[in-house]
């Protein structure tokens, strides 16, 4: 797999791999040795009672599993049905359940994006600024912050800043989303500084700093058209409920001030264009005139006009121009000043001026939803195709990940046929043990759907694990019952009944070991423990509803294709196939 994915995947793999390995190693090495040196035979006046009353309990478990079994195996044709009714709910399922990529973490820490109008000056950019980071402290989550502004390498413009807030520990406060809605709330009448937060993540793949979590770009050959289109689509999108905090990095509405020259005036007075650039250069340009130095430091000297000359366009008629012949004219006599509206950057994708719309998912919103609303909207509103739209970041491979999962799934099995083929020189028993895998899809995306999760990659993750967990209850059944049946002459009936009965306490214990592993993934808190959640969940639920139908639908799939094989090699008609499934 290629991309983002491909990469966590290749690390996921080789882990596995690795770890499958070394475990056959030692199962086939230490194992055996530790079995013969430790496990003996302990007569049964010698048994403890806990070792007594567990050999009860468990074999309480089985003869109630071989009445089940029994009543089961009398109504193969209604099991039949129940499996291909848990294949297909398992495909309903997955159509329905709402898809996600990663889920939002709470590490403790808020990045948070403010912007002011766009003529804003640095001085009050940063008086604003230090008021909105003062009113921030006094939330009771909010352990610290820090502030910045200014154009750097991540700001652009001077009416942009960035917060970085730190929160109290885990236990002394809400979470981080909650902490989120309360501050947006608390700010979102203010007009003079708007503040866009979203949680920091420990996984993160976005190339730029956005205003907020996901990214939705439009690129455009004309920059008008851009300008034109923009604020459109963003009305639009802040109506739509998968979505919220929609923000646009389009900046087009800064102020400029032109200096409109009268030539002929200029020229008669003795003025000429570069004796007013230098005038302006000196009064706004931080001009460095002289330098003074001292026995153990130098000192710059730097010429500017005061602070409270430069709040406006009319400092500029304060300026005076020193002509060739030494008079100073005002500079407002011999030129025009207007203030125009001028972009105050332009960003670009590729080579084209693009401009790039950031949102976050509504409460109870999936990314996937929020994906298919976007699109749906973009079409409404007929955008020309001048406008090239696309997903950035995590949402571009959000749906790179969608287009992958299937084909990931799929590879899986086939790969899994192959070589259970190969081992039990059949194209029949490989279709048994892999009828197992619906019962644990069934179970993984019924969890997710309870529980209100996301499936992501790391649930993707945790279905792709329980496809290795769940085909070895099948495994345990059909390689005894073929060797009871090849060595020991049973029919297929029998033969499974009794591999049932014999794997059933194996079957169960390898479970429930799988099963209390995962739990502390899915119950786990702590900072960054959503991240684990979707993982733990699949597990869980794919386990429980897998152990409950496989043991009763894996031998009833297995007489269904013994028979489907025995007509293959011997006429049979069709009444013969199921004789013996009563009616």
């Amino acid at each position: 797999m290629g991309d983002v994915i491909g990469r966590l995947f290749h690390e996921f793999a080789i882990t596995l791999a690795v770890s499958i390995l070394i475990s056959a190693a030692v199962s086939l090495t230490l194992t055996p040795m530790m079995c013969a040196k430790l496990l003996h035979h302990i007569p049964q006046e010698e048994q403890s009672p806990f070792y007594k009353n567990m050999g009860r309990f468990f074999d309480n478990i089985i003869e109630r599993y071989a009445v089940m079994l029994t009543w089961v195996l009398g109504r193969q044709r209604l099991m039949l049905y129940v499996a291909l009714a848990t294949l297909v709910l398992t495909v309903v399922l997955y159509v329905l359940v709402p898809k996600g990529f990663f889920p939002v973490q709470d590490t403790g820490a808020i990045q948070g994006i403010t912007e002011a109008p766009q003529y804003i000056s640095y001085a009050e950019m940063a008086t604003r600024q230090t008021a909105l980071a003062e009113e921030i402290m006094k939330d009771p989550a909010v352990a610290s912050l820090s502030s910045f502004i200014g154009v750097d390498g991540t700001n652009a413009t001077l009416n942009s800043g960035r917060l970085l807030i730190n929160l109290k520990p885990h236990d002394e406060r809400d979470s981080a989303s909650d902490v989120i809605r309360r501050l947006q709330k608390k700010f979102a009448d203010s007009s003079n500084i708007l503040l866009y937060m979203q949680p920091v993540q420990d996984l993160t793949i976005e190339d730029r700093v956005s205003r907020t979590q996901y990214q939705f770009s439009i690129q455009a050959i004309n920059p008008k058209e851009l300008s034109a289109w923009v604020p459109k689509i963003v009305e639009r999108l802040k109506d739509l409920p998968q979505l919220a905090d929609v923000a646009s990095d389009l900046q087009d509405h800064g102020l400029q001030a032109y200096v409109d020259i009268d030539r002929a005036t200029a020229m008669r007075l003795g003025i000429t264009a570069a004796a007013i650039d230098n005038a302006l250069y000196d009064a706004f340009g931080q001009r460095l005139v002289s330098t003074i130095f001292t026995q153990s430091n130098q000192y710059r000297v730097v010429l500017e006009v005061k602070n409270d000359f430069q709040k406006g366009p009319q400092a500029l008629d304060s300026i005076y121009v020193v002509s060739t012949t030494g008079q100073t004219i005002r500079l407002n006599t011999i030129a025009k000043i207007s203030e125009m509206e001028a972009p105050l950057s332009i960003s670009h994708i590729g080579q084209f001026p693009a401009a790039t719309i950031s949102f976050n998912l509504a409460p109870g919103a999936a990314l996937g939803d929020a994906v298919d609303a976007i699109h749906k909207t973009e079409q409404e509103m007929q955008v020309p195709a001048t406008l090239q739209t696309s997903f950035q970041g995590a949402a571009l491979a959000f749906k790179a990940s969608l287009n992958n999962t299937l084909f990931l799934i799929l590879a899986a099995i086939v790969t899994m046929y192959i070589v259970l083929g190969v081992l039990y020189e059949s194209y029949i028993h490989p279709i048994t043990i892999l009828s197992t895998l619906p019962s644990a899809g069934i179970g993984a995306l019924l969890a997710l759907t309870i529980s209100g999760t996301d499936l992501g990659v790391i649930g993707i993750i945790g279905i792709i694990l329980l496809i290795g967990i769940v085909k070895k209850n099948a495994i345990m059944m059909i390689d005894f019952a073929l060797e009871a049946e090849r060595e020991h002459g049973m029919s297929a009936h029998e033969a499974i009944y009794q591999a049932c009965l014999l794997r059933f306490r194996p079957i169960l214990m390898t479970t429930m070991a799988a099963l209390l592993g995962a739990l502390p993934l899915m119950i786990g808190s702590g900072v960054g423990a959503e991240l684990r959640h979707p993982l733990g969940i699949t597990m869980v639920g794919g386990l429980l509803v897998s152990q409950a139908l496989t043991l009763f639908t894996t031998p009833v799939i297995y007489l269904a294709f013994d028979r489907l094989a025995k007509r293959f090699t011997k006429p049979e008609t069709q009444a013969d196939m199921f004789e013996d499934i009563p009616q």
